[in-house]
């Protein structure tokens, strides 16, 4: 490729480096200290929904055949993000524990690190744990460790891509769940499901649950590299800014989730099994910058559709195949957690879609 060929291709990929902002962001607000500290959450919870709405929607579509030597700058940002992230996060954590910082400018420092983390790190995870490269898959489990949260690869992958839109999978939010139900529930099945799907599946191969391919080992091993590394930067300080960060990422990952899903079911078959995943099982939004700074996981429907499809060819489907939300994730998230103006926005929007995909059903 010739390099002006390279240059009019990295152009057109510029916008999905959006998180590269994100995490300059971050190392000015701890430069700046006081108020800057809320640049980030304020980019992401504010600034980021109201953008949305003056720049709009983004309907056109990627040829789903495209080239993988074209793909390279949307893959290349998922790739070096990992490093990015452990060197923002440990190196400021760092620079936290030894710089005259209120105690109230540390703990929001990485209340906005937590957002970074969160709302990029666990996503560029999601796009990794998808692809079958051990590159990918080791990439993905550094960015889970580095928010203590290792096991959603086994629990979204072996668990909610099979049983999305059923009573088997945690992470489909019931209808009238408000999002703090949600939230404790998950963080005490998630981790339960994940571990039975991963002895489930050695037990398919004739090995205990205790065989070293386990990949519970490696979770382990790198969350608990991950805590000690924190405790040797800054003591029990750098350990509780550390478990900070990664709680509200946790948080912000689930609030996502919560969001996907809500009130979305699937039908049960006459032979007792339940229908194929189809386009109407999630929610999507289209709004542009949103879904640059999310690298398309707003485009859901087409993911669970083609799991393994990366997220520049991910496909709009349209209102009439794939349920629409009002607004943008980082808006809904916000509204959901506003149980009853939640609930007042998407309970009718549920009933409609029901009486659309399944009319013959009168008792959900």
């Amino acid at each position: 490729m010739s390099d002006k060929n390279i240059l009019s291709s990295f152009k057109s990929t510029a916008p999905f480096w959006s998180s590269i902002v994100f995490a300059v962001s971050l190392w000015i607000s701890f430069l700046l200290k006081g108020w800057a500290i809320l640049l980030l959450p304020t980019m992401t919870l504010a600034i980021l929904p109201l953008i949305d709405q003056y720049v709009g929607l983004r309907i056109e579509n990627l040829d789903p055949n495209l080239e993988k030597p074209k793909l390279f700058w949307y893959q290349l940002i998922t790739l070096i993000w990992a490093p990015i992230q452990f060197i923002t996060l440990f190196g400021i954590l760092a620079l936290t524990i030894t710089t005259d910082m209120t105690l109230v400018e540390k703990i929001g420092l990485f209340c906005a690190m937590g957002v970074l983390t969160g709302t990029i790190g666990i996503n560029y995870a999601h796009e990794l744990m998808h692809k079958s490269g051990k590159l990918e898959r080791w990439l993905a489990d550094l960015l889970l460790s580095m928010v203590i949260y290792s096991h959603f690869r086994s629990e979204h992958l072996l668990v909610h891509h099979i049983h999305v839109g059923t009573p088997k999978d945690p992470v489909t939010a019931k209808y009238n769940e408000s999002f703090y139900r949600f939230f404790i529930r998950v963080l005490i099945q998630c981790p339960i499901s994940s571990f039975k799907s991963e002895t489930r599946k050695l037990g398919r191969k004739g090995l205990p649950p205790s065989d070293f391919s386990n990949p519970f080992y490696i979770y382990f091993a790198l969350q608990f590299s991950m805590i000690v590394l924190s405790i040797l930067i800054g003591g029990f300080l750098g350990l509780f800014l550390f478990v900070l960060q990664s709680l509200i990422a946790i948080l912000l990952l689930e609030l996502v989730n919560y969001i996907e899903h809500y009130g979305l079911s699937r039908k049960i078959l006459k032979n007792g099994k339940y229908e194929y995943v189809q386009p109407h099982h999630s929610w999507n939004s289209t709004y542009k910058v949103s879904n640059w700074v999310l690298i398309n996981l707003q485009r859901h429907s087409d993911h669970h559709f083609k799991p393994t499809r990366s997220f520049p060819l991910l496909q709009n489907l349209g209102a009439t195949k794939a349920p629409q939300l009002p607004h943008s994730y980082p808006a809904m998230g916000i509204l959901a957690l506003f149980p009853s103006s939640w609930m007042s926005v998407m309970n009718p929007r549920v009933n409609r879609w029901r009486a659309m995909f399944y009319p013959e059903i009168t008792d959900w």
